[in-house]
């Protein structure tokens, strides 16, 4: 089957998480994804930890790959003018040029939308930043913790009640949620640069896409613009949308705002006399007494482990989920069922999982062609494609323009 971006090629020039992500998963999608690394390679190379398995399969970078798998790869000395005569060479072939450059360093380059659109008048420029390109804050560097989790407000947004410590973020989670966006402005772009025959120009950042994810809570407090109250669990509105400890030290969440459903859990962890309590008769009673509910629900489902309340809660119609750990995911049958740690061969190592984006189609196979290349592994085949002859390659590899893996 044909997969969706067939004929497409991607020209990208980024590096760590963010961008080279969105860039994955048009690989993932069938695009043709040229990676333009410097001579000294993408900074993100080799700087994952060792996976525990075996000493043939340690040393291979799990996290680099996640974020550049199915892609090639070209190395460039961007600051030589025969290698940026390579790279516009490229970019006048490409469908997409997607970046992770602030504004300032694209117009250090000539990367810019203006002089993109000169080299190639259908194309997407396509860029990511931490803050935008424009604004009092466009100049500045943004990592997903900085950017994304900080000033976005979800850092503050996720303390442990108000005076709680500033909880640290999993790597690159900010970033992969912001390749979704990138993706979906590229796609669109694409698809209106196809239909018109003109160059589009699209961005998306860190800031913007963290903020997008709040979107329910700044419904309201860009109206408002009232201060969040970080709630502990001891300071929750309603038992029944809380987290819970179990027996065995791992813990349970519910989310069951309706009435109806305080009755059906005080039966279910026989706390009935709960009940009965005139003090918890309505929602702001049981507000008012949230610290003694905690108390009294840790205290019933300690009795249990996590996984024979599950038992319980499903046979009782119980809406909860279990809070699992990273290990517990990855042998999770729901999660191999969805597909969600697909297997790819690498010619060094073998075969080993990965983890695919989060969409399926029902008909055109798509998902991870292969693992990330290594520094400078295609450019003489990408070279060689844009017609350059082998003896103008050697010299361009002799001046130092351009590098290759060895």
């Amino acid at each position: 089957m044909t997969a969706p971006l067939d004929n497409v090629t991607v020209v990208e020039i980024d590096n760590w998480m963010a961008s080279p992500s969105a860039g994955a998963i048009l690989a993932d999608l069938g695009a043709d994804v040229i990676k333009v690394e410097p001579l000294s390679g993408d900074p993100m190379r080799d700087m994952g930890r060792p996976a525990k398995v075996s000493e043939d399969k340690k040393k291979f970078d799990y996290q680099f790959d996640v974020s550049n798998r199915g892609k090639r790869s070209i190395a460039i000395d961007l600051e030589s003018e025969a290698g940026m005569e390579v790279v516009f060479l490229l970019i006048a072939r490409a469908d997409v040029f997607m970046c992770n450059l602030l504004r300032h360093r694209q117009d250090k380059f000539g990367l810019d939308p203006d002089n993109i659109k000169q080299a190639n008048s259908r194309i997407v420029h396509a860029t990511l930043t931490g803050y935008g390109t424009n604004g009092p804050e466009a100049h500045r560097p943004g990592y997903d913790v900085t950017a994304f989790f900080g000033r976005s407000g979800l850092y503050d947004a996720m303390r442990e009640g108000e005076t709680g410590p500033v909880p640290m973020a999993r790597p690159a989670q900010g970033d992969h949620t912001t390749g979704l966006a990138f993706v979906a402005a590229i796609l669109a772009a694409l698809r209106l640069a196809e239909r018109t025959g003109e160059a589009q120009v699209v961005e998306t950042s860190l800031y913007e896409t963290a903020i997008w994810t709040q979107a329910s809570d700044y419904a309201i407090t860009a109206v408002d613009l009232a201060p969040l109250r970080p709630r502990a669990r001891e300071n929750m509105i309603i038992p029944t949308a809380n987290r819970y400890p179990c027996g065995d030290g791992k813990w349970v969440v519910f989310n069951m705002p309706e009435e109806s459903a305080w009755p059906k859990l005080c039966r279910v962890i026989e706390r009935e006399d709960l009940l009965a309590d005139e003090r918890l008769q309505d929602i702001r009673g049981r507000f008012q007494h949230m610290p003694e509910l905690v108390a009294a629900i840790d205290e019933a489902l300690s009795h249990r482990t996590r996984d024979q309340w599950g038992e319980i809660f499903d046979a009782n119609s119980i809406i909860w989920g279990p809070v699992l750990g990273l290990h517990e995911v990855a042998s999770d049958p729901q999660a191999d069922a969805l597909g969600v740690f697909p297997t790819i061969h690498s010619p060094d190592i073998g075969p080993y999982r990965t983890v695919a984006a989060p969409m399926r189609f029902a008909d055109v196979q798509v998902g991870p062609k292969g693992p990330a290349p290594k520094l400078g592994q295609h450019t003489r085949e990408i070279l060689s494609e844009a017609g350059h002859r082998a003896e103008e390659i050697e010299a361009l590899v002799e001046q130092g323009a351009i590098g290759e893996s060895t």
